[in-house]
């Protein structure tokens, strides 16, 4: 019934009424012919209510493969059959309102790459999912409407292909704005979008259009794809990392944020976090992460969080200046990016250069009050980072305990004694026993 009435409502200035809709809705062709010619010429296209309910009265209907006929019908008036245009139609009605951007990419589903189960519920709520910021019954329009049109989508979507082709630049971004929107929801149309050979011709259309809103079209449309595993290695074939990263460095906000999205879909294999690495990605990510607005800074962080798992990331990550925005993010204990950031630390110090950029940026003070006053997953985390730079150096494990770091990781210890789970506690034990260590004979450097 809804569904029903939102067709109606789409076609209203069509004076196409409920018997249309109920066809459509029920599975019908898209090709159903109606006398739109009678219809158009009585209601004169000026919108008037009255007249159309007028009309309406003196009998004027739609023709369905000549099953209804008008009951009433003067020599002068013409019926023309007319085919239903494809669904693109329908999208002009609702041109005015935003668009959803792209669909659900939670860190919880995009980490499925990444080792430590623990950091999931940190990520969980990295998503760039704009649904909510859209006018619920327009997206929910966009979304019956897509639903009718699902007996013949394959056909749509071979009309959305070739358009992408177009040398029209508004038939280009018709065609992706329809792509993205028919890839958000629905795993069956990834895989058809994909088969159909749209990932080339949007790749193509991502290295080589200007046109900053039809560069967020693809990007959203390439990430929507790329929700589907199948597709992950064609878009990668296809050569669309170096234009992602294009759009990382130069496109609009949404655009940057839905490619760090995609470079993080797409970093499910080692192979990929290297070429994601080699491809210049590392630089712009942190530069979102640094100046990005929150929903920038949580995608950035995700996407580093697990691109970072390779060596040569955690170097590229640091020369770009990543430890720096991460110890401003872990000093703001009331932002939502604390636990997001030290992830990503106690990644990045699995390298001498991570660890020393950490502590030439301030982030032992930082790193010691977290574990004070944090809250208990931050203060494992801490712990954690802490104890990875005091193993190997005494001169950290000096400036760590200058730091005032014994009493509250006792604290911390001793409330560990009823938990789950003995790893954090032992952690911490390791870590004040190196702290309250003498120092060597030989004096270690840092490492």
């Amino acid at each position: 019934m809804l569904k029903m009435k939102v067709l109606e409502m789409a076609w209203v200035s069509c004076g196409v009424g409920n018997d249309w809709c109920e066809s459509m809705c029920r599975g019908g062709s898209r090709r159903k012919t109606f006398n739109l010619f009678q219809v158009w010429k009585q209601n004169g296209n000026s919108g008037n209510k009255n007249k159309r309910r007028n009309k309406q009265k003196e009998g004027v209907n739609i023709e369905f493969n000549s099953a209804r006929v008008p009951q009433q019908q003067t020599a002068t008036q013409e019926t023309l059959p007319i085919y239903l245009p494809p669904l693109s139609f329908f999208f002009l009605f609702f041109s005015q309102t935003p668009l959803p951007s792209h669909s659900h990419c939670t860190g919880r589903a995009m980490l499925t790459t990444v080792n430590n189960d623990n950091s999931f519920s940190a990520f969980s709520d990295c998503n760039s999912d704009r649904s909510a910021e859209f006018s619920t019954p327009s997206s929910e329009s966009r979304r019956l409407l897509i639903a009718c049109a699902a007996d013949n989508s394959d056909e749509f979507i071979r009309h959305l292909v070739l358009n992408l082709h177009s040398c029209s630049i508004e038939d280009q971004k018709q065609a992706t704005m329809e792509i993205r929107l028919l890839a958000k929801n629905k795993e069956e149309n990834r895989v058809k979008i994909a088969k159909a050979g749209a990932i080339k011709p949007l790749v193509s259309l991502l290295s080589s259009s200007s046109d900053l809103q039809l560069q967020e079209y693809v990007v959203t449309a390439i990430l929507n794809l790329s929700l589907c595993d199948e597709n992950k290695d064609l878009i990668n074939s296809s050569g669309a990392m170096k234009p992602l990263v294009g759009a990382l460095e130069t496109g609009t906000p949404t655009a940057k944020e839905n490619a760090a999205c995609a470079l993080l879909r797409l970093s499910r294999r080692e192979e990929d976090k290297i070429a994601i690495g080699r491809a210049g990605a590392i630089p712009p990510l942190v530069k979102l992460l640094e100046g990005g607005g929150l929903r920038g800074k949580k995608d950035a962080a995700t996407a580093l969080y697990a691109v970072c798992s390779v060596k040569e990331n955690k170097v590229r990550a640091v020369r770009a200046g990543v430890m720096r925005a991460l110890v401003e993010l872990m000093a703001d204990l009331g932002s939502s990016m604390v636990d997001k950031a030290v992830y990503v630390v106690s990644v990045v110090v699995g390298v001498v250069e991570g660890r020393a950029a950490l502590v030439d940026e301030g982030g032992i003070p930082v790193l010691v009050e977290i574990v004070e006053v944090g809250t208990q997953r931050q203060k494992e985390i801490a712990v954690g980072v802490l104890l990875q730079i005091c193993e190997e150096s005494w001169v950290y494990r000096t400036m760590v305990a200058r730091e005032g770091a014994i009493p509250p990781l006792v604290a911390f210890s001793q409330s560990q004694s009823h938990s789950n789970s003995n790893r954090p506690r032992h952690k911490a034990e390791k870590l004040i026993e190196l702290l309250r260590q003498p120092r060597s004979g030989n004096g270690a450097g840092c490492s």
